[in-house]
């Protein structure tokens, strides 16, 4: 793997065990056994290492919520698409917990998050559509934008509240999976028959995954 590959690698995995604002461009350096004149070589700072690791990001929300082309949409599909936001929420955890003080400090990282996170709502909404058309939710348009814009809400500010509930408290991937039963929660009441029926078997799943981590 290639020093650049690393260090994002190896940031990613610091800012993610210890906090983004407590990872210092040393402390990279010295996790990966290199010199900070290497690491510079390669960024010049600790905020591109950041804007290195956010375009990863961005690429991961790009492919993973793309709407299904198969219809009418499986359970199988639906755990897939909550695979993929529980899978973006843990990898990214350190961005999720920081993301105000990361987004207010960088105008740049402000601009490309607000570009990532329109294409994720037209994503979003096409796969709301998608659930419509099989008969698994029962809401008009306005009302699926809606849904779109709580979902996405739930999903971007759930590590940062939990931080805030409980100042210093590590984010595990119980928590994380609960988030996903929150979302879970708001979705149920808006499905059709067979569609709850869908959302109360992801819930089993979802909690199983809770008590195996707690």
């Amino acid at each position: 793997m290639k020093t650049r590959d690393r260090i994002i690698l190896a940031a990613l995995e610091l800012f993610n065990e210890s906090g983004e604002p407590n990872v210092t461009t040393n402390h990279i350096a010295a996790h990966l056994g290199i010199s900070p004149g290497n690491l510079y070589y390669h960024f010049r700072n600790k905020e591109e290492i950041i804007h290195s690791i956010f375009d990863q990001y961005a690429h991961d929300l790009s492919i993973h919520f793309q709407p299904h082309s198969h219809t009418p949409v499986t359970a199988a599909h639906l755990l897939d698409y909550l695979d993929s936001v529980f899978m973006l929420m843990w990898r990214y955890r350190f961005f999720y917990a920081n993301l105000p003080d990361i987004l207010r400090r960088d105008a740049q990282l402000q601009h490309k998050y607000l570009a990532a996170q329109e294409g994720l709502q037209q994503n979003i909404m096409a796969m709301m559509n998608s659930f419509k058309s099989s008969g698994l939710l029962d809401l008009d348009g306005g009302e699926l934008e809606g849904l779109a814009s709580t979902l996405k809400l739930v999903a971007s500010s759930w590590i940062f509240y939990q931080s805030a509930q409980t100042p210093g408290a590590t984010i595990t991937k119980a928590v994380i999976y609960q988030g996903v039963l929150q979302m879970l929660a708001i979705v149920r009441p808006l499905t059709t028959p067979e569609g709850r029926e869908r959302v109360r078997q992801l819930e089993a799943h979802y909690c199983s995954q809770v008590e195996k981590d707690i």
